[in-house]
Order: C-alpha cells, then sequence, then structure tokens
C-alpha cells in the first residue's frame, strides 16, 4: 500500500514547543509528522499550497458537549470539531458509567473529529437533567469506575460544582470523586460557578493534575476577591498543580475577570468553549472564536497557540498530539487571520471589538485532510 506523503507549503508556522512562527514546510509521512529531507526522497507526494496560512499541531478544545440526541446540550461534533479547525475534542460529562457506551456507540464511533471524554461522576451523566449530582445514590461507585478504566477515550472524571447541579448535597459530590480519581490515577475537571458549595471548600480537595473550568467567570464568589486579589485557597491550587480553563461557555466568561487576572498574575491556562447547542451561535461560536478574543485582550498568537496545543494535550496526558516533533500524530490546524472589526460578547454580554480573527482553512487527522473551506 502506498505511503500517505504530504507536504504543507508556504505556511507559517506556529510551534508551540519553541513558541515561535516562521515561514517553513510541514512534512507528514504516513499520518506522522517527518523532517522535509526525509520526505524529499521519495516520489508521489501530495503537495498542499497553503499560501502564507497559519499551520499549527491540531487544535484541542478541552471542554464541549457532544452527546447528541441523548443530552439537551448535545451538538454535533464534527461541526465544531474539524468544520472548525479542531481535530480532538473532549466532552466534559455528559456522560456517565450508565450510558457511556451508548455515548460511545451513536457519536464517538461516527465522528470524524477525535472525541475523548471526562467521565461524569455521576452515573447517569447529564442524560437526566442537569441536576445530576443532586442525588448521592446517583454517584458512581469506585468498582463501576474501575471498570471504565481501561477505555482510551476517558482521560478524567467530572464534577459541576455549583448550587444548581449539587443543591442539597454540596460538596460531597466532589469529596467522592476525589476517592474515585485517586484509586483510578485520573484527574478531576470541576466546574465551578455559584456556590454553594464555595470555592474555599472545592479548591483544597484539587490536586496537581486537576482542571477547574469556568476558571474566569464572572460571578460573584469567583477566583478574585473584590479588591481584584486572587483567592488564597486559588493561589495555593494553582500553586500545587491544578490547572485552570477558560470554559467559555453560556455564562462563564468574563472579559472583566480575565483582564484583571491578566493584570496581576502570569500563571498559565487552557483555553476551551464549553460549546453545545445553545451557546454555539452566541456568546461562543468556536474555539477560535474564542481565541480571537483573548487575542483582543492581549494575549499573543504563540501563546494562545500553545494553550490549545501543547498545553491541551500534557493537561489530559496526551503525548502523540500538540506537537510538531517527528514521529507524533500528524493533526494539524491551519487557519488565517483575518482584519475585521467584529464586537464579540462574553458571558455577561459585554462587547469586545475585535480588530483580528482566526478563521478556520483546513483540517489535517492523522495526515489526511478532512475538512478543506
Amino acid at each position: 500500500m502506498m505511503k500517505n506523503r504530504v507536504i504543507l507549503k508556504n505556511g507559517y508556522a506556529v510551534d508551540p514547543e519553541t513558541l515561535t512562527i516562521e515561514k517553513r514546510d510541514i512534512a507528514i509521512l504516513d499520518g506522522k509528522f517527518e523532517k522535509l529531507e526525509v520526505l524529499l526522497q521519495f516520489e508521489d507526494i501530495e503537495v498542499i499550497d497553503i499560501k502564507g496560512s497559519y499551520v499549527a499541531p491540531g487544535f484541542i478544545d478541552l471542554h464541549v458537549h457532544v452527546f447528541k440526541d441523548y443530552t439537551e446540550l448535545g451538538i454535533d461534533p464534527d461541526l465544531i470539531g474539524i468544520q472548525q479547525g479542531v481535530t480532538t475534542i473532549v466532552d466534559a460529562g455528559s456522560a456517565g458509567a450508565q450510558n457511556y457506551s451508548t455515548f460511545k456507540e451513536t457519536v464517538i464511533d461516527h465522528s470524524k473529529t477525535e472525541i475523548l471524554s471526562f467521565l461524569n461522576i455521576s452515573r447517569k451523566g447529564l442524560c437526566h437533567g442537569l441536576s445530576e449530582l443532586s442525588n448521592l445514590e446517583d454517584l458512581m461507585t469506585i468498582e463501576e469506575a474501575k471498570e471504565m478504566k481501561n477505555n482510551p477515550s476517558i482521560v478524567g472524571l467530572k464534577a459541576r460544582m455549583s448550587g444548581s447541579v449539587v443543591k442539597e448535597s454540596g460538596i460531597k459530590p466532589l469529596e467522592h470523586a476525589r476517592e474515585v480519581a485517586d484509586q483510578l490515577d485520573f484527574p478531576i475537571m470541576v466546574h465551578i460557578g455559584n456556590p454553594p458549595p464555595n470555592l474555599t471548600e472545592i479548591f483544597p480537595l484539587l490536586k496537581k493534575g486537576d482542571i477547574v473550568t469556568h476558571a474566569f467567570h464572572g460571578k460573584k464568589h469567583g477566583i478574585l476577591s473584590d479588591s481584584g486579589e486572587m483567592i488564597h485557597e486559588a493561589f495555593e491550587a494553582l500553586e500545587r498543580g491544578v490547572c485552570f480553563d477558560v470554559g467559555h461557555g453560556t455564562s462563564s466568561f468574563s472579559y472583566e475577570t480575565l483582564k484583571k487576572f491578566k493584570s496581576k498574575y502570569n500563571y498559565p491556562f487552557t483555553v476551551s468553549t464549553d460549546i453545545y447547542l445553545k451557546n454555539y451561535k452566541k456568546p461562543v461560536g468556536s474555539l477560535m472564536q474564542t481565541m480571537s478574543k483573548l487575542l483582543e485582550l492581549g494575549y499573543p498568537l504563540e501563546v494562545l497557540v500553545k494553550k490549545v496545543t501543547k498545553d491541551a494535550a500534557n493537561t489530559i496526558r496526551l503525548s502523540d498530539q500538540g506537537t510538531f516533533k517527528v514521529g507524533t500524530r500528524a493533526d494539524v490546524t491551519v487557519f488565517e487571520i483575518i482584519d475585521g472589526n467584529e464586537t464579540l460578547i462574553d458571558s455577561e454580554g459585554k462587547e469586545l471589538h475585535c480588530k483580528k480573527l482566526l478563521k478556520p482553512n483546513l483540517t489535517i487527522r492523522e495526515g489526511k485532510v478532512v475538512f478543506k473551506k
């Protein structure tokens, strides 16, 4: 069988390893990145001229909801994945142990976009409404979790710790998630929102490698005090290696919160969308639209690309993605930055006039073109 040989020519490579942007050709051999000089020894090379577009390792969105037809949030994965230049998406707790096999059979196995998953600590996931942690009897047991452990598409656990989800259960679902995660050596992605429970209860339970999504929401009782200083528990969590994540969503991202954080702190964080059926148009749009907002807020392009490639991959322990390293999987995002003056809103309805907008041009999965504009 003829090997798959591709050269992407005339692009500006955004390298998350070196935080550089330089004009260079990207070589792909049989679905893996290769040195250009190795590929040039062959004939029958497919050359794709990307004409000055930017080229990066495949973008990863750490927080989406794509369990369509079975949850009220579920959206078509390829619509928000490969068609938006995102090669890997991570469903954040739509499915639990009770219905994960259905999620895999009906969605994961039929998607061109790679779908990974945080398993909801509730065995029901989001298939029976959005208060899945209000009944402690619905919590997944350690035995159930161990049965799911070796599923290669599960990368961690999800616990949505806001008042509307836990109701009278308080901090108990997260305490249980901590016990399960420690048994399985899994990270926990924790959704934060309106208390109870308060962050002063949540953050002390988190360990190195756990993820706080919606970290920059604009609600009261967030990571910043009224004076704009980070609360002690958030600072301590970051210091011990807890990861913060944007998780834009319908009501979970504030320009003001991120601007205040950026002005005082230099901790890394990942960028994700929390995109689903009802926020696809507004306020979220796509991963690239979310990145465009952060670009306007002053984050450099190469830093933003690192947040959705290498940093995202590291967060969920992916060793074969997020990099141009020779021999790693050739998932590729090709995009352009167009001039415009589009007004984009955050989850608070605040407007931001974005002068530069990221737009997808071409998406490659394992060396093969799966979307072209």
